[in-house]
């Protein structure tokens, strides 16, 4: 394996000036840069990323904590941030909180106890005083799709109040007037948030919104069964349940079916987090749609300028309305055929 002084050898260098190059300095020729950088290429030469750290103290590595692994929305989010640090010449290691604060602390304490250079969270509650000390200690710190309220960190989310008002608004147009809706834990921002801007909306169109048609979830499945089977068993069941997030709507679905209850002639179903798998289901479920990808980009950008010395930025992206079949909308509602498979293209 080629070492640094084969490098320097090839190229007809110093060691130094290898080393200066490999670190992006900008005291190096533009000639001397090119014969090095041709030198590794030919050799095949590979940085020892543990040595160099020690040296420059960075690791070129960066933190992510989500919130669950399990739901696709952090999934597709966990791609995106991996796909836009590797652009630019970072490495990520991922914890999975599991929606457990206790758990997020664990990940966020080991991953600075590993000296990563940043660290990206979203966050399972705003009571962690850990990721409190660590922004006061100036930890390069990016929240995502969550934040806690009072740290000074930049924020990188979703808004989407108007989604869900363009929901509520749509709902209201097919006739439906008793709304339901599985909120999000109320320990999380994006709980609270979801919760305020569909009782906005219900409030604009004068449709009340009862406390039997708020059931209380955790982000997860079994809650969304639970709560929906609450309505069910209510004297005047909703018409529409909205999951404040695709989980939840799964479990809401499963509870439906279990009744025999037909989606949406029975019941309709919304959910927000649209996810691929929405498409596929019977019927293709209606939903609020963030803008995963440019989210978890925008993240790494955010945290990536702070941590080389520029000033990061805030980034707020609007979320958007995907209608498709779950709340009786006729066939023409349907979302584009491209997006469907060959199965649902040929289904009447």
């Amino acid at each position: 394996m080629a070492s640094i002084k084969d490098v320097a050898a090839e190229a007809g260098v110093s060691v130094a000036t290898v080393s200066r190059v490999l670190n992006e300095h900008p005291s190096v020729s533009a000639d001397a840069r090119a014969r090095v950088l041709a030198a590794v290429q030919s050799l095949g030469y590979r940085p020892n990323a543990v040595a160099r750290s020690l040296r420059t103290d960075q690791t070129r590595t960066l933190g992510l904590v989500i919130s669950d692994v399990l739901n696709p929305y952090f999934t597709e989010l966990a791609r995106s941030v991996e796909e836009e640090a590797r652009a630019l010449g970072y490495s990520v290691i991922i914890g999975n909180a599991d929606e457990r604060p206790d758990l997020q602390d664990h990940h966020v304490r080991t991953l600075l106890d590993r000296r990563i250079d940043g660290l990206l969270v979203s966050p399972t509650d705003g009571g962690s005083p850990l990721m409190l000390d660590a922004a006061r200690a100036g930890t390069p710190m990016v929240f995502v799709d969550r934040w806690i309220e009072g740290v000074d960190v930049p924020v990188v989310r979703s808004d989407g109040r108007a989604a869900v008002r363009d929901l509520v608004a749509h709902l209201h147009r097919l006739g439906h007037r008793r709304l339901a809706i599985i909120a999000g834990p109320a320990a999380t921002t994006t709980g609270r948030e979801r919760v305020d801007a569909f009782r906005e909306a219900l409030a604009a169109f004068g449709i009340p919104l009862p406390d039997a048609y708020t059931g209380q979830g955790d982000f997860q499945a079994e809650s969304g069964r639970r709560v929906t089977e609450g309505f069910l068993d209510l004297p005047e069941p909703p018409e529409v349940v909205f999951a404040a997030d695709n989980l939840m709507a799964l479990g809401a679905l499963d509870a439906l079916r279990a009744r025999g209850l037909r989606v949406p002639d029975d019941i309709a179903l919304a959910a927000f987090d649209d996810i691929r798998w929405f498409v596929h289901t019977d019927p293709p479920i209606t939903a609020v749609a963030q803008p995963t990808g440019e989210l978890g980009r925008a993240a790494v950008r955010a945290l990536v300028d702070r941590i080389e010395g520029r000033p990061p930025q805030s980034v707020t992206l609007p979320a958007r309305l995907v209608v498709r079949r779950s709340c009786g909308e006729p066939a023409a509602a349907q979302a584009p055929a491209a997006r469907l498979s060959p199965l649902q293209r040929s289904t009447p």
